[in-house]
């Protein structure tokens, strides 16, 4: 080994070479002895002097960190090792708006608290991915009905008995004003929310932190966010955006992305149509797709899953478009021809849950065989509050292609393509069909179920001989006897809120708490 005027090193090809050819061959152990002591905690390059052998081993001009022990010996630290460093990530999960598209089931509660698989939330995904990930610092911010949402994080995500954070944090943000004029309004966007917390970048946590992650409250996915924070690294973008190949039925519902052959991003077009639609048309192939692939999905939709280095985004809201409140409609797209902003490929499954008939179809879609999305993944598990219920009851029921939650008591009935969730009820007779059912937040006494049925009220759950198809049922639902819901009269938009549910995109929806009685058909 030699050492040139300017820090480069030189390996011959026997000795040392073979060993360290043949670790990292194996990319096992990082250990080599090094004889210039001058060389001890400093970053060198590694050239090998026999280029042509070496290519075919290790990589060439890898660039190490070296550090003394006391045996005189250095521990070789790959920089691939350093860029996936998940210590130098913070994570922000944003809560969303009013989830109007959402509605009736976000009037009492933000879009990420939305109960989803029966037992989760759908904070309960991006929370996830960070765990699994192991970014253990994680900001969520919310605005609207928080308070569900953030009594589940602080049961789920907390430091006593929740998962487990280590050294890292997981907080939640609510809107707030302050003094001055800029603190006198709430959220006007997903930017403007981060903006207004961009002092968090400057408090002593944050020092080690390079990157920032921007994750959404309402997606249903699985995501290893440190591969994704790792290409953003090697490809030296300032911003990389999570993208999904798309086919033409779905691509006007997105916004687009046009990319050059190294995957880096050229323009944006929200949801177009018709020629613009086709102009947005690139070869799927330069992120990773084959041939036939490519094909089938020729255009690229931005996920809303975001990774920035963390002083251009210091940058761009504060300095560069301070006004701008969004950052898919207006950040994103005014800063590609000044910054480098890179794609990168998502090829698995992904869906927005941002709409009743979305979040109705992705929970059906669970039951299937096998499923697109599944919760039972030990490696890389979905975590959520501990609840500490029994198993589920099941007397002489006939369960198809369901998924039925624990704690819940089902007697003589049928239940059919449907999710039934947590402490849920449902009595002799029933038959449902095409359901997603919420459950329940508490359970009642076999007293108080008496008490109710003699006074001719309703207990929680579904009464004896009621029918339900096409159906979302939100929690502690009380629904009597012989009731039909089925809108066989076909009704897409209906506000009955005084009769105890709305009908939204087709889909029946009960309200929380609501009590529909005895013999009521919808």
């Amino acid at each position: 080994m030699t050492v040139s005027a300017d820090g480069r090193l030189s390996l011959s090809a026997t000795g040392q070479l073979g060993t360290t050819l043949a670790l990292a061959r194996r990319r096992c152990s990082r250990l080599a002895k090094f004889s210039n002591g001058e060389l001890m905690g400093k970053k060198v390059n590694m050239t090998p002097k026999y280029q042509r052998l070496c290519n075919k081993n290790v990589k060439s001009n890898i660039c190490m960190s070296l550090t003394t022990n006391i045996a005189g010996e250095s521990k070789l630290r790959d920089l691939e090792m350093e860029k996936r460093d998940p210590r130098t990530v913070v994570a922000i999960i944003l809560g969303g708006g009013a989830g109007t598209r959402l509605f009736p089931l976000t009037k009492r509660r933000a879009k990420p608290a939305v109960p989803i698989g029966g037992a989760y939330r759908l904070i309960d995904v991006p929370m996830s991915n960070c765990i699994n990930s192991g970014i253990n610092k994680v900001y969520i911010l919310t605005q609207f009905n928080s308070a569900s949402l953030n009594r589940h994080i602080s049961r789920a995500y907390n430091f006593g008995n929740g998962v487990n954070f280590g050294d890292g944090y997981v907080e939640i943000l609510a809107a707030t004003q302050t003094p001055g004029e800029a603190g006198k309004r709430w959220f006007q966007g997903t930017a403007d929310a981060v903006r207004q917390f961009h002092w968090l970048f400057e408090d002593a946590r944050s020092k080690e932190i390079e990157d920032v992650l921007i994750l959404s409250g309402d997606h249903l996915y699985r995501m290893d966010y440190m591969d994704f924070v790792q290409n953003h690294r090697q490809s030296g973008a300032d911003i990389t955006i999570s993208s999904l190949p798309i086919d033409d039925r779905r691509a006007s519902d997105f916004g687009l992305m046009k990319i050059d052959n190294k995957g880096r991003i050229l323009s944006f077009s929200e949801k177009p149509k018709g020629a613009e639609l086709k102009a947005m048309a690139v070869d799927t192939t330069v992120l990773g797709l084959s041939k036939e692939e490519a094909e089938k999905k020729p255009y690229i939709a931005s996920m809303g899953v975001y990774v920035f280095k963390k002083e251009i985004l210091l940058n761009l809201l504060r300095w560069r478009f301070p006004t701008a409140n969004d950052f898919g409609s207006e950040i994103i797209p005014a800063s590609a021809k000044e910054f480098f902003i890179k794609a990168y490929l998502f090829n698995d499954y992904w869906e927005d849950i941002g709409t009743i008939r979305s979040f109705f179809e992705a929970n059906l879609a669970l039951t299937e065989h096998p499923p697109r999305f599944s919760f039972y993944d030990a490696a890389k598990p979905i975590f959520t509050s501990r609840r500490n219920l029994p198993p589920s009851k099941i007397d002489n029921c006939k369960v198809v292609d369901s998924i039925i939650s624990h704690g819940s008591f089902l007697n003589n009935c049928f239940i059919e393509h449907s999710v039934v969730g947590i402490r849920s009820r449902i009595n002799a007779g029933v038959h449902l069909k095409d359901t997603v059912m919420l459950g329940a937040d508490f359970y009642e006494t076999d007293a108080e179920r008496a008490g109710l049925l003699s006074e001719e009220g309703v207990p929680i759950g579904i009464g004896e001989n009621t029918k339900i198809k096409d159906c979302i049922i939100d929690k502690n639902a009380r629904i009597g006897k012989n009731v039909v819901i089925a809108n066989s009269e076909g009704v897409q938009e209906a506000d009955r809120s005084s009769e105890g549910f709305y009908i939204r995109s087709g889909i029946s929806v009960i309200l929380k708490n609501s009590i529909i009685k005895d013999g009521f058909v919808i």
